[in-house]
C-alpha cells in the first residue's frame, strides 16, 4: 500500500506533491517500484488530492491493470488513508507493506529487510527507524527495556520525548487482521486532530514484540518543498550513475550526466558531459554518446557513435552507425548497420538500409531507403500534402544530389541517380538519371551594363 493522497501545501504548487517529477517519473513511482521489486503480490495506491491525475500518471509508468487504487475522500490523517484501502484489499490475509508516496530514496534492500523482519519477529508489526542528525518534526520511537512501546509525534511529545534521537520512518509491515482492527480503535485526540497511523504501534506492542529495521536517515527522507525535491533528485542521480560506472560504463562528468530508471547500458559505453538518457533507452556495448545528447526510449546497437547534441526519441539504431552532431531521430526511425546521419539531419518514420548516408542538412520523413544509398545535402522528402502523409521509397545504391525535393508518393529505383537541385514528382526507373532544372542561361556583359 502506497499512500499518495496528500496535497503537499509546502510545495506551493497547483500539482499534487506526489506528481512532481524526479528523473522523469512522478515521485510516487519510486516507492511503488520498490514495493514491486520487494515482491509485493499487488500494489494499492491510496489517492485523494487530484486522484484522477495521480492514477493516470502511475498507470502510464507501470501499465494498465498493474496497480489498484483506493480513494481517501477527506484527508483525515495517515490512519484514515490506510483504512481507505480496506475495500481494495477485501479478502486478503497476510502481511501488508505500507509506504509513502513522497519517500523516493527508499531502496528495495531496505524494503526486503522490513518484510523479512515481520515473520522473524514475535508480533504483528515491523517498522523502520533511524537516527538523523536532527530529529525535529519526526515521530519518536519510545522504548522500554529496549523494546518498542509506542510512537509519539513531535507535536505531541514531552520535552523528554523530544530528546529521543530515534525516529519513526513511517514504513511498516502489519498483519492484515491486526491492521484493520487497530485502525478501528484510532482516535483524533491529538495536536493535529487526525487519525495517526503511528498509534497502531502501541496496540501492536501490547500483542507482542515490534520488530525494528534500521535504515540510513537519507534513505527515508521525504519531500516537502522544491528544494528538497531537487536534493532528493541529486541523490537518486548519483546513486544510479555510481551503479552504472561500477558496471563498466565510463562517464566523463558524472555530475552532469542524467540517467533515469529503466535504462540499460552495455559494457564500455562512454557518456560525455551533459548526456541525458531517458527511460526505455538501451545502449549496446561500446556505444559513445556525445556531449549534450538526449536519448529517450531508443535502442542503439554496439559500437555506434552518437555525436554531440543529438536527440533520439523512440528510435532503433543498428550497430556501428554514426549520428550527428545535431542529428534528430524522431519516433519510427529504424537504422540498419553502418548508417551515417550527419549534422542537422532529421528523420521520422524512416527505415534506412545498411551503409546508407545522409551527412548534411536533410529531412527524411515517411521514407524507406535501401542499402548503400547516398542522400545529398539539403534533400527533403515532401511527405505531407496538407491532409495526408505519403511515403518516399529509395532503392539500393541510389544517389540523390544535393538540394533535391522528393515529392511523395514517389519511388526511385535501384542504382538511379537524381541530379542536384531536382524536384522529383514522378517515379525514377532503376539505373536512370532524373534531372529537373530550368536551363542555365549566361548573359555575358550583363554586370557591366547593370552598373
Amino acid at each position: 500500500m502506497v499512500l499518495c493522497a496528500g496535497k503537499g501545501t509546502r510545495m506551493k504548487s497547483a500539482q499534487a506533491k506526489v506528481l512532481h517529477p524526479l528523473l522523469g517519473r512522478p515521485m510516487a513511482a519510486f516507492p511503488v517500484a520498490r514495493a514491486r521489486e520487494a515482491g509485493a503480490q499487488r500494489v494499492t495506491c491510496v489517492v485523494g488530492h487530484q486522484a484522477q491525475a495521480v492514477e493516470q500518471a502511475l498507470t502510464a509508468v507501470f501499465g494498465a491493470g498493474t496497480l489498484s487504487f483506493a480513494l481517501q475522500k477527506e484527508q483525515r490523517g495517515t490512519g484514515d488513508a490506510v483504512n481507505a484501502a480496506r475495500a481494495a484489499l477485501e479478502g486478503f490475509s497476510g502481511a501488508v507493506l505500507i509506504l509513502y508516496g513522497d519517500v523516493p530514496l527508499l531502496t528495495a534492500e531496505t524494503v526486503k529487510r522490513l518484510v523479512a523482519a515481520f515473520p522473524a519477529g514475535k508480533g504483528v508489526l515491523s517498522l523502520v527507524s533511524c537516527k538523523p542528525a536532527d530529529p525535529t518534526g519526526y515521530g519518536r520511537v519510545v522504548r522500554q527495556g529496549g523494546k518498542v512501546q509506542r510512537i509519539v509525534e513531535h507535536k505531541d511529545a514531552t520535552e523528554a520525548e523530544q530528546a529521543i534521537g530515534e525516529i519513526n520512518a513511517g514504513l511498516y509491515v502489519a498483519d492484515a487482521k491486526f491492521l484493520w482492527g487497530a485502525l478501528a480503535k484510532l482516535s483524533p485526540r491529538n495536536a493535529q486532530g487526525e487519525l495517526y497511523l503511528t498509534d497502531i504501534v502501541a496496540q501492536a506492542a501490547e500483542l507482542g514484540e515490534v520488530a525494528v529495521v534500521d535504515a540510513p536517515a537519507q534513505e527515508v527522507e521525504g519531500v516537502n518543498d522544491r528544494a528538497e525535491l531537487a536534493a532528493r533528485g541529486a541523490v537518486l542521480r548519483a546513486r544510479i550513475n555510481e551503479r552504472w560506472m561500477r558496471e563498466g560504463v565510463t562517464m566523463v562528468d558524472p555530475g552532469s550526466t542524467l540517467i533515469e530508471e529503466g535504462v540499460s547500458l552495455g559494457n564500455d559505453c562512454v557518456l560525455d558531459p551533459q548526456v541525458s538518457l531517458r527511460a526505455g533507452t538501451v545502449l549496446g556495448a561500446g556505444v559513445r554518446v556525445g556531449q549534450g545528447s538526449v536519448l529517450s526510449g531508443s535502442t542503439v546497437g554496439d559500437g555506434t557513435e552518437v555525436k554531440p547534441y543529438s536527440v533520439l526519441e523512440d528510435a532503433v539504431v543498428g550497430p556501428r552507425c554514426v549520428l550527428g552532431p545535431f542529428a534528430r531521430l524522431r519516433p519510427g526511425t529504424e537504422l540498419s548497420e553502418g548508417v551515417h546521419l550527419g549534422n542537422f539531419v532529421e528523420t521520422k518514420k524512416a527505415r534506412i538500409g545498411k551503409g546508407s548516408k545522409a551527412n548534411h542538412l536533410a529531412y527524411l520523413g515517411d521514407a524507406i531507403i535501401g542499402a548503400g544509398t547516398n542522400v545529398g545535402a539539403g534533400t527533403i522528402t515532401c511527405n505531407y500534402d496538407g491532409v495526408h502523409k505519403h511515403t518516399t521509397t529509395l532503392g539500393d545504391g541510389v544517389f540523390i544530389g544535393s538540394d533535391t525535393q522528393l515529392v511523395a508518393p514517389v519511388t526511385v529505383g535501384d542504382g538511379a541517380f537524381v541530379a542536384a537541385g531536382s524536384t522529383v514528382t514522378k517515379d525514377v526507373p532503376a539505373n536512370a538519371l532524373a534531372i529537373s532544372r530550368v536551363p542555365q542561361v549566361n548573359k555575358e556583359g550583363w554586370t557591366s551594363r547593370k552598373k
